[in-house]
């Protein structure tokens, strides 16, 4: 039973370490290609939505409350608001679906 969490702490360190050895010893040149430079560009951010899009839906009691929420937050950036409004709006919305709706 020891001996596997030694396997797995040891596959879970050599496969961080690689990911993060291969690039600066592989790609030693500027990166040319549009494809793999917007490609690159774009994973932040990607990553980031992918880990807060389904905790804005499960963080509530109510499913529905957040992705009313959701909703309401991407309707008000599209017309511009602020980080400040957007998070004000999604908080009331949360709370009138929490309390009256559901």
């Amino acid at each position: 039973m020891s001996g596997n969490i030694y396997i797995s702490i040891f596959t879970a360190f050599f496969v961080s370490y690689m990911i993060r050895v291969l690039p600066l010893t592989l790609i030693r040149k500027p990166i040319t290609n549009k494809f793999f430079k917007s490609f690159l560009y774009y994973v932040p951010y990607v990553t980031l939505a992918v880990m807060t899009f389904p905790a804005i839906i499960q963080a509530t009691q109510s499913p529905i409350a957040g992705l009313a929420a959701l909703i309401a937050g991407i309707v008000l950036s599209l017309f511009g608001a602020g980080l400040f409004p957007v998070a004000t709006v999604c908080c009331i919305v949360v709370f009138i679906f929490e309390y009256f709706l559901v």
